[in-house]
């Protein structure tokens, strides 16, 4: 699990440029799959048969893109602007090594140098547009042989472990839920499901409202990850969750609500087999779950999250024990929805 949790964090994927994600999911997959196909957003969705026939009443999914730039224009001194595709926190972008465009163009985020700061500036965020990334062209013509305008930037973090089992990595949100599936995929399965992995959650849960419509489950589970919050400073009634406490179980967020049976059975299970697991503690964050919920006539849906801290950053962190815990959460939850339906 941790080996193909790094292997898939190291692979470029910015929302709507999800290329190198799903080739190797497709590589990965193929093996172990009764049917594959690309639907026309670029979700991949793996139809896999299991001990019980029940077609595609059960749907998993996990989005494959991960949040980055988008360049804008470029200056006449070769420098890019850029805009965010996805949420991301401006505070930690400068001095940031991303790569650019289809021949991964090195640069760095850059901002206006210190000793230009006033006073007043010191106490708020940079706009976005004051940022700036350094490929280190000469000039516009330069850089212009390098990149265009519309090209995909992407973060640049190598996976470490480090600490009491803690792995930090860019893309954690989601890689984490696609090597899940992947892992599922490998073995004996006690019911038929169809996985979903889907393009541009990041920009508005778009892959997984057109994956939906053309799956028609009855039931889905969402494999995600949630903002953590467990840091000095933040209020009790302000940590979301935590790593290395277990899987989360979030009966709500900004953008759905957890089927009811659904919650309990996957909490259940949890504790039938003596996995730990926590819930949030504080409404916030959204997933595919919002966008299958709504798609035809509706589906039953409720999610199973890693608890990640700095989300959306170059390097966030989780716990490897939380990821190895969801999958075995994740397994007996098919067992218990096999035995019910």
């Amino acid at each position: 699990m941790l080996k193909l949790v790094k292997e898939l964090c190291a692979l470029p994927g910015v929302s709507s440029s999800e290329d190198a994600v799903r080739a190797f999911l497709m590589e990965r997959a193929a093996p172990f799959a009764d049917e594959m196909r690309v639907d026309a957003m670029g979700s991949l969705i793996v139809f896999k048969r299991g001990k019980k026939p029940t077609g595609n009443k059960l749907m998993l999914a996990a989005h494959m893109d991960e949040v980055g730039l988008i360049i804008r224009s470029i200056t006449e001194e070769g420098y890019l602007k850029f805009d965010a595709i996805g949420g991301i926190n401006r505070r930690v972008l400068l001095g940031k090594a991303v790569e650019i465009g289809p021949n991964k163009v090195k640069g760095v985020i850059g901002l206006k140098a210190y000793h230009l700061v006033s006073r007043e500036e010191e106490k708020t965020v940079p706009k976005l547009e004051t940022f700036y990334i350094d490929i280190g062209a000469k000039n516009k013509a330069k850089a212009e042989k390098l990149v265009s305008v519309g090209d995909c930037g992407v973060f640049v973090s190598d996976c470490v472990e480090f600490g009491a089992g803690m792995l930090k990595a860019k893309a954690l949100d989601d890689r984490i839920g696609c090597a899940v599936m992947l892992k599922l995929l490998e073995e004996e399965l006690p019911m038929d499901c169809t996985f979903v992995f889907t393009v541009q959650e990041e920009v508005g849960t778009r892959g997984a409202f057109g994956a939906a419509f053309s799956v028609t489950p009855e039931l889905a589970l969402i494999l995600e990850t949630t903002t953590a919050a467990d840091l000095p400073g933040v209020e009790g009634h302000q940590k979301v969750c935590s790593p290395g406490k277990g899987p989360v179980i979030p009966f709500m967020d900004n953008g759905s609500v957890a089927d009811r049976g659904l919650f309990e059975l996957l909490r259940d299970t949890a504790e039938e087999n003596g996995i730990p697991w926590q819930t949030k503690h504080y409404i916030a964050g959204g997933n595919d779950a919002s966008a299958v919920q709504r798609s035809k006539a509706g589906v039953r849906t409720v999610t199973l999250s890693a608890a990640v801290r700095y989300l959306h950053a170059p390097a966030s962190v989780a716990s490897i024990q939380d990821m190895e815990q969801i999958l075995k959460l994740t397994r007996h939850f098919l067992k218990a929805v096999a035995d019910r339906v």
